[in-house]
């Protein structure tokens, strides 16, 4: 059988990665038969209007491997990822749901561990976990521990986040270094020593809403680059702002460790995922606003303006260091499944 065919009959390991696969599965089978004019905002959340008031609503399941890495655990991450989801659509999170499934044979004290950090982070951030589920089922390995979320926020009234707002000369913000998470999931997959391995970002973002309400009407987008990385999160907002966006090398951040780590095993960086950074598109003249304020806070010290918005047809560009110029694609035969 063709590797097209069997793509077309059968789920592979790429259709997690976040990149051409897995927008090949959305387009072609989920969103064609969920479509509504929720759905249809393709957004990290659904922005829903009750009584005058809108609310944002996000779900998101978690099968992260290994369970426990360098800067957190599936817990955690749960918790952050399903809080900067809100966040990126701008609204403040107010309550989470939570539902497990346990695998057979997974040690107690293993669940505990998760359960206990999921629970010390939602605290953290006053969060409460209102209700949720729990199964057992033969998933072929005691850390085979999935976890599904959803949250519910409140939309702040002066956002209005959407890529179809993005317009030639808008700016493109990163909240500090990427592929973090992607680059510390690797290196535990690969047992480097704890010296050598990155540690993960995963971490909520709750500061860049704090930190940027004043500026909302400012901002064009948010995003938060999970799977697939930057480069796939700016095809997605190039693709639907109808523009073209071009990245300077030199300006976008990344630790030695995650290059070394993305050197090592020929993974290209901007498509390692982060866990608690935000990708911004800002109007021109609010960008040093932005950043100052981004930077004011500890996890917000390394943003940077990383490229900008041109006249375009949905593409994305990198200006190396070197000074070619490379188009960035969505990520396709590289498979980085289980990163969240």
């Amino acid at each position: 059988m063709s590797t097209s065919n069997t793509r077309q009959e059968v789920i592979v390991s790429s259709h997690g990665d976040g990149g051409l696969l897995t927008h090949e599965l959305l387009q072609r089978i989920f969103f064609p038969a969920f479509s509504n004019q929720w759905l249809d905002q393709a957004g990290d959340a659904a922005v829903l209007t009750l009584d005058n008031q809108r609310l944002a609503m996000t779900t998101d399941s978690f099968v992260v491997s290994p369970l426990f890495f360098p800067g957190g655990d599936i817990g955690k991450l749960a918790v952050c990822g399903t809080v900067n989801d809100l966040i990126v659509s701008g609204a403040q999170p107010l309550w989470l749901s939570a539902a497990f499934i346990l695998p057979e044979g997974m040690p107690r004290r293993m669940l505990e561990a998760v359960v206990q950090s999921m629970a010390d982070t939602a605290r953290g951030l006053r969060l409460p976990i209102i209700t949720g589920d729990t199964k057992v089922a033969d998933n072929g390995g005691p850390e085979n521990l999935f976890i599904s979320t959803t949250g519910i926020g409140l939309v702040h009234t002066g956002a209005d986040l959407h890529p179809g707002n993005i317009e030639p000369s808008d700016v493109v913000i990163v909240s500090g270094t990427i592929g973090d998470h992607g680059a510390a999931i690797l290196s535990a997959r690969l047992g480097l020593a704890p010296q050598d391995s990155p540690t993960s970002d995963c971490a909520p973002l709750n500061f860049v809403f704090t930190k940027l309400q004043p500026l909302f009407p400012e901002i064009k987008v948010m995003r938060d680059p999970t799977r697939g990385g930057i480069a796939t999160t700016l095809i997605e907002l190039a693709s639907s702002g109808k523009v073209d966006l071009v990245l300077e090398e030199s300006s976008i951040p990344i630790k030695p460790k995650v290059k070394a780590v993305a050197d090592l095993l020929g993974v290209d960086p901007y498509y390692l995922a982060s866990e608690g950074k935000a990708l911004l598109v800002v109007k021109q003249e609010a960008a040093d606003a932005v950043l100052r304020l981004l930077r004011e806070h500890p996890q917000g010290e390394e943003s940077a303006v990383i490229g900008v918005a041109e006249p375009g047809k949905g593409n994305v560009y990198l200006r190396t260091s070197l000074g070619g110029t490379r188009q960035l694609r969505m990520l396709a035969g590289t498979p980085l499944p289980r990163i969240c």
